[in-house]
């Protein structure tokens, strides 16, 4: 590999996006973000992404000419083969081919990934999963994402992307979720669906702290907040949030049985704003459910990478691509 060439890694995320130029040793070198919260349509966002990565190649002070190709991770579901967007419904887009987009407008190889499988990447790469023969990703926040990385290679199917842990049945009787369908573990454990528990619980005089921190909107309810509550003393959040962590981890011990990964790597908003009480509820759970040789010989540990970690794996997918 020249030294010469750089790889650009994107996260195309609910709310923003974020161009980060790496070097040959994916040292970053610059970046640059902007937001995406809105239906803009698609030369409107496009256009954003290709000036999110201009204005992070022009920080870098390097030239087009030197990448050696971008990679980009995207929600929704996506056809890898091609390069498709096939639905992004807080882009508005549908169909939409950003590979081969991205390629005619840089000159350069470009891919795309789901997004949480890039950030599991990311992490198998460059963080909390290095070395692992079968890393299992889960990432609650807003949703619950989930990815593996298996022997080194993502996990996937023939061609899109899988390990929708968000969408697995739970209890049919549960709440409606996102895609109308009741009781998955997305509508039952998601920062939303904790939020919501939460607000009635201030509505019934339960929460003191969250109604000073922020009363019963669920826009503000965020992860950060719950967590602050929980500080000041707010019990009944905490056993909400203890509950929700308890059925995540109950789902998890079951996908442990099925594919025995080596490592399991905790992120997304809930964990980064509590930890302890994630690994804590989610490794206790598995121990008690999943098989004993399983839980065993599994590590549970938080994700380190943080907002880098997409960016970074999809850097990483582009330049693995390409040797």
């Amino acid at each position: 590999m020249s030294k010469t060439t750089y790889w650009v890694g994107f996260d195309l995320g609910g709310t923003k996006m974020m161009a980060t130029v790496f070097d040959a040793k994916f040292k970053a070198i610059a970046s640059d973000r902007r937001k995406t919260k809105g239906n803009l349509g698609v030369d409107t966002v496009l256009e954003r992404i290709y000036k999110t990565i201009d204005e992070a190649v022009t920080k870098a002070d390097i030239s087009r000419k030197q990448l050696g190709g971008i990679g980009v991770g995207c929600p929704g579901p996506l056809n890898l083969d091609k390069g498709v967007v096939l639905e992004a419904p807080n882009l508005g887009w549908k169909n939409v081919p950003l590979k081969a987009r991205l390629e005619k407008r840089f000159g350069c190889p470009a891919l795309i990934a789901n997004d949480v499988d890039a950030g599991t990447y990311g992490e198998y790469k460059f963080g909390a999963g290095q070395g692992a023969r079968c890393l299992l990703g889960v990432f609650p926040g807003t949703g619950i994402g989930g990815a593996c990385i298996y022997e080194g290679k993502v996990f996937r199917g023939r061609t899109g992307s899988c390990m929708e842990i968000g969408h697995f049945p739970i209890d049919p009787r549960g709440p409606v979720g996102g895609p109308g369908r009741y009781g998955s573990l997305e509508s039952m454990t998601s920062r939303l669906a904790i939020s919501a528990q939460a607000a009635q619980a201030v509505y019934r005089g339960q929460a003191p702290a969250l109604q000073h921190l922020a009363g019963t909107h669920l826009e503000d309810i965020k992860s950060g907040t719950l967590a602050l509550a929980i500080e000041q003393g707010d019990t009944i959040i905490e056993e909400i949030v203890r509950h929700s962590a308890r059925v995540l981890g109950t789902t998890v011990a079951g996908v442990v049985n099925i594919l025995a990964p080596d490592i399991l790597v905790l992120g997304g908003g809930l964990v980064e704003s509590m930890p302890y009480l994630y690994l804590e509820e989610v490794r206790v759970t598995i121990e008690k459910e999943a098989m004993p040789a399983y839980a065993k010989s599994l590590k549970v540990a938080a994700a380190k990478l943080g907002d880098n970690a997409g960016v970074l794996g999809a850097a990483a997918l582009i330049a693995d691509a390409a040797e």
